[in-house]
């Protein structure tokens, strides 16, 4: 038997429970309205159940038993058994802990929670359908709609996700056993996170890039600690190829790429991870019904409400401008409610930081100093290494460097760049001190806790000052 149809009214429909769309949901309930979350898979969307979360636990996990295995030079000798099947169920039990506590947030602060794939059927309204044999589908009219549906994996021709040696990120995190030989295809954030994980863990890592070098997205500065990094734990680098097919052999597969000039490399392997990127999802939306489409990127252009041309129809996370972070969704989805509320709410993307957790971290807000100077200010630069840093060194990880971004003229804080040790949350710190438009002078004259990592900032800011102590003035 088919359920039939009914309808349902509310103030603020949400679609998609990611870390834009559960927190937009939560916070317009605490601001009196009547939500309804529609979500078609899992509560916290990507992030926690598949991406960040996952990877994260796996990258610790991972970092243990490689640290326990090599600690020689501090007279700690050690050969570590790792149970993958086990490290695999500590991630979940992490990744259930937090999806649970959202589902439970969001009943707390009064969200109408449906599970369903949401379409718009209309300018006010969303038409869903539930999954499984004859759950039939519902209509929700609303005042305010926020999509927040996050992006997928990107597929790259050849290379199908549903083939067996074939993975995507979700796919490689969930693996009970381990290959002993891995190829993985861009050398981007994903690519290279989940490098370093496999290759602590006694996997064989190749990576293919098509580009000149990893990370693409940071200077060669911050990229170069990073790589000698990975090759010190024995990933192999190919530049200048794209994997374009992959054969089956007796022992596994082969993996073919072509550079510019045609010519084909091979590299023989168990299982191939396909990490090159990801794209928004918008094209389940039917936005036709609701006047709206999605520029040539698959987003959605908003403003500075996070409204997109439809006045009534926001967006937020991976299917609106700017990078593909969880943070940034979730403030984006707090600035939606709150505007839809009536409250007073902006954006501000100038202090989103960044991280990527590779060995080292990498952690960034703002401007670089290129940037800076192509908006017009003349920027000073301090920087301070981790070898010169006590406590990077009692932790024996020194690689790296702390490197601030000011206005000379005013002293203003523009930006900040760190690879080193817990660079993910240092730069919080400075995130805070762009935010609150902090002086170089201000971050200088803060007294930090000695010895921690944090004085690498006051060191740096001090070097922009030209007085510091514990490193070379300019």
């Amino acid at each position: 038997m088919v359920v039939g149809d009914i309808s349902t009214g509310t103030d603020v429909a949400v679609v998609g429970a990611g870390p834009g769309g559960y927190v937009a949901a939560i916070r317009a309930g605490q601001l009196g309205l009547d939500v309804t979350l529609v979500e078609k898979d899992a509560y916290g969307g990507t992030c926690l159940n598949y991406g960040c979360i996952p990877s994260k636990a796996m990258i610790t996990a991972s970092g243990v038993a490689h640290e326990a295995g090599h600690a020689e030079e501090m007279g700690v000798y050690a050969d570590p058994d790792v149970d993958v099947a086990e490290m695999v169920d500590w991630k979940d039990g992490v990744v259930d802990q937090l999806t649970g506590g959202v589902e439970k947030l969001c009943k707390a602060n009064g969200v109408n929670l449906i599970e369903g794939r949401a379409e718009f059927a209309g300018s006010d309204k969303l038409r869903v359908v539930h999954g499984g044999d004859g759950q039939g589908s519902e209509t929700i009219e609303y005042e305010h709609a926020i999509v927040s549906t996050g992006s997928r994996p990107i597929e790259v021709p050849g290379f199908d996700f549903g083939d067996d040696p074939v993975l995507d990120s979700r796919q490689a995190l969930a693996m009970a056993e381990l290959p002993a030989s891995m190829v993985i295809v861009g050398g981007g954030y994903i690519g290279m996170e989940l490098s370093t994980v496999f290759a602590k863990l006694g996997v064989d890592v190749t990576v293919v890039e098509m580009l000149d070098g990893i990370l693409p997205q940071y200077g060669d500065d911050i990229a170069r600690p990073v790589r000698q990094r990975a090759e010190e734990l024995g990933i192999d680098f190919h530049f200048g190829l794209a994997a374009d097919s992959w054969t089956e052999t007796g022992d596994g597969i082969v993996v073919t790429a072509a550079g510019e000039d045609g010519e084909e490399t091979e590299f023989e392997t168990e299982k191939v991870l396909v990490a090159v990127g990801r794209q928004p999802v918008t094209d389940t939306l039917n936005l036709d019904a609701v006047g709206l489409e999605p520029n040539d990127d698959g987003r959605l252009e908003t403003d500075h409400e996070a409204r997109t041309d439809v006045e009534n129809v926001f967006a937020i996370g991976d299917v609106a401008p700017g990078p593909m972070l969880a943070h940034k969704a979730s403030k984006e989805g707090e600035v939606a409610a709150e505007v839809i509320a009536g409250e007073p709410a902006a954006l501000d993307h100038q202090a989103v930081p960044a991280a990527v957790f590779t060995d080292p971290e990498i952690g960034t807000v703002g401007l670089t100093e290129d940037d800076a100077a192509a908006q017009g200010f003349d920027p000073v630069v301090g920087t301070f290494p981790f070898n010169a840093s006590g406590r990077a060194l009692t932790t024996g990880h020194d690689d790296g460097f702390v490197e601030v971004v000011a206005d000379e003229e005013s002293g203003f804080l523009l930006g900040a760049q760190i690879v080193g040790p817990e660079a993910s949350e240092l730069v919080a710190e400075l995130g805070l001190a762009i935010e609150m438009g902090a002086t170089l002078e201000d971050v200088a004259s803060t007294i930090h806790t000695h010895p921690t990592l944090s004085e690498a900032t006051m060191e740096a800011a001090e070097h922009a000052l030209g007085h510091a102590v514990h490193t070379l003035n300019r």
